[in-house]
């Protein structure tokens, strides 16, 4: 299901994540806009976004915590999404948004990709992930560690608030739907030729320091979409939503109005 909050309160408490949020209105005005999280994020992920875009936009976060597939992921967004709509994918979100532009990209008005990757899974990738889910299957889950956190953001946000939303987020979403995640992440498949196919208005971001999908993984993108726009964030790391929110609210608001 989509997680959709009425216009009055556009993200509802975090203490209830994926509680019902929001149905748009026929009579709305304001563009339907589908915001895909990434791995152990919730909607907390979007919060200065879906709040400050309110007067624009009709928010709706997809949940990306109960399937195995990438493609699952997609049509289960796509059964309960608007006709038509802009669509903003975040690192496994973004592969999420990949997939839609694959089985449905009439339906997507405008496609927003930060801080993700074209590219599958490389075999020494793919082995690390086999090695943290057969971990965290004989263990206990930890949630966001330390040096997962380095991996993540940029050292200036390492400790503070960014850090905590994220282990806030992951702790809500779990170990259960962690290793469905993974598994859809390492089984996804690679979408360098299909990005060939987009013709919709496209807008990529990433932060200059991602150590995840690096800026190389965003200009490869750049360079096969027709049309698309590129767009770094200095001292940003993986989540710039988080790390960045004014920025990323900014370029989403004139995405939307271009």
């Amino acid at each position: 299901m989509l997680n959709q909050a009425p216009h009055s309160n556009p993200l509802p408490s975090m203490a209830q994540p994926w509680m019902p949020q929001f149905a748009v209105s026929e009579e709305t005005d304001l563009e339907p806009v589908v915001f895909l999280p990434g791995l152990l994020c919730d909607q907390q992920l979007w919060r200065h976004q879906v709040e400050a875009l309110s007067d624009i936009a009709a928010p709706m976060i997809a949940n990306l915590t109960l399937d195995r597939s990438v493609e699952a992921m997609a049509r289960r967004t796509l059964a309960v999404a608007p006709a038509r709509f802009s669509l903003v994918g975040l690192s496994m979100g973004g592969y999420v948004a990949l997939e839609i532009m694959r089985q449905a990209p009439e339906r997507v008005d405008r496609l927003a990709l930060i801080d993700t990757s074209a590219r599958g899974d490389t075999p020494a990738r793919t082995a690390q992930r086999k090695a943290g889910i057969e971990s965290l299957r004989r263990g206990r889950f930890l949630g966001i560690t330390h040096r997962l956190l380095t991996e993540l953001i940029h050292p200036r946000h390492v400790e503070g608030a960014v850090a905590e939303d994220l282990r806030s987020m992951a702790g809500r979403v779990g170990g259960a739907a962690f290793l469905r995640q993974q598994e859809a992440i390492m089984n996804r498949p690679d979408f360098l030729e299909s990005l060939l196919a987009i013709d919709t208005d496209t807008m990529i971001v990433v932060g200059d320091g991602d150590r995840v999908t690096p800026a190389e993984h965003a200009e490869e993108m750049h360079a096969r979409i027709r049309g698309s726009r590129l767009y770094r964030i200095r001292e940003c790391g993986h989540l710039p939503a988080l790390e960045s929110p004014e920025e990323v609210t900014r370029l989403l608001r004139q995405w939307l109005l271009r």
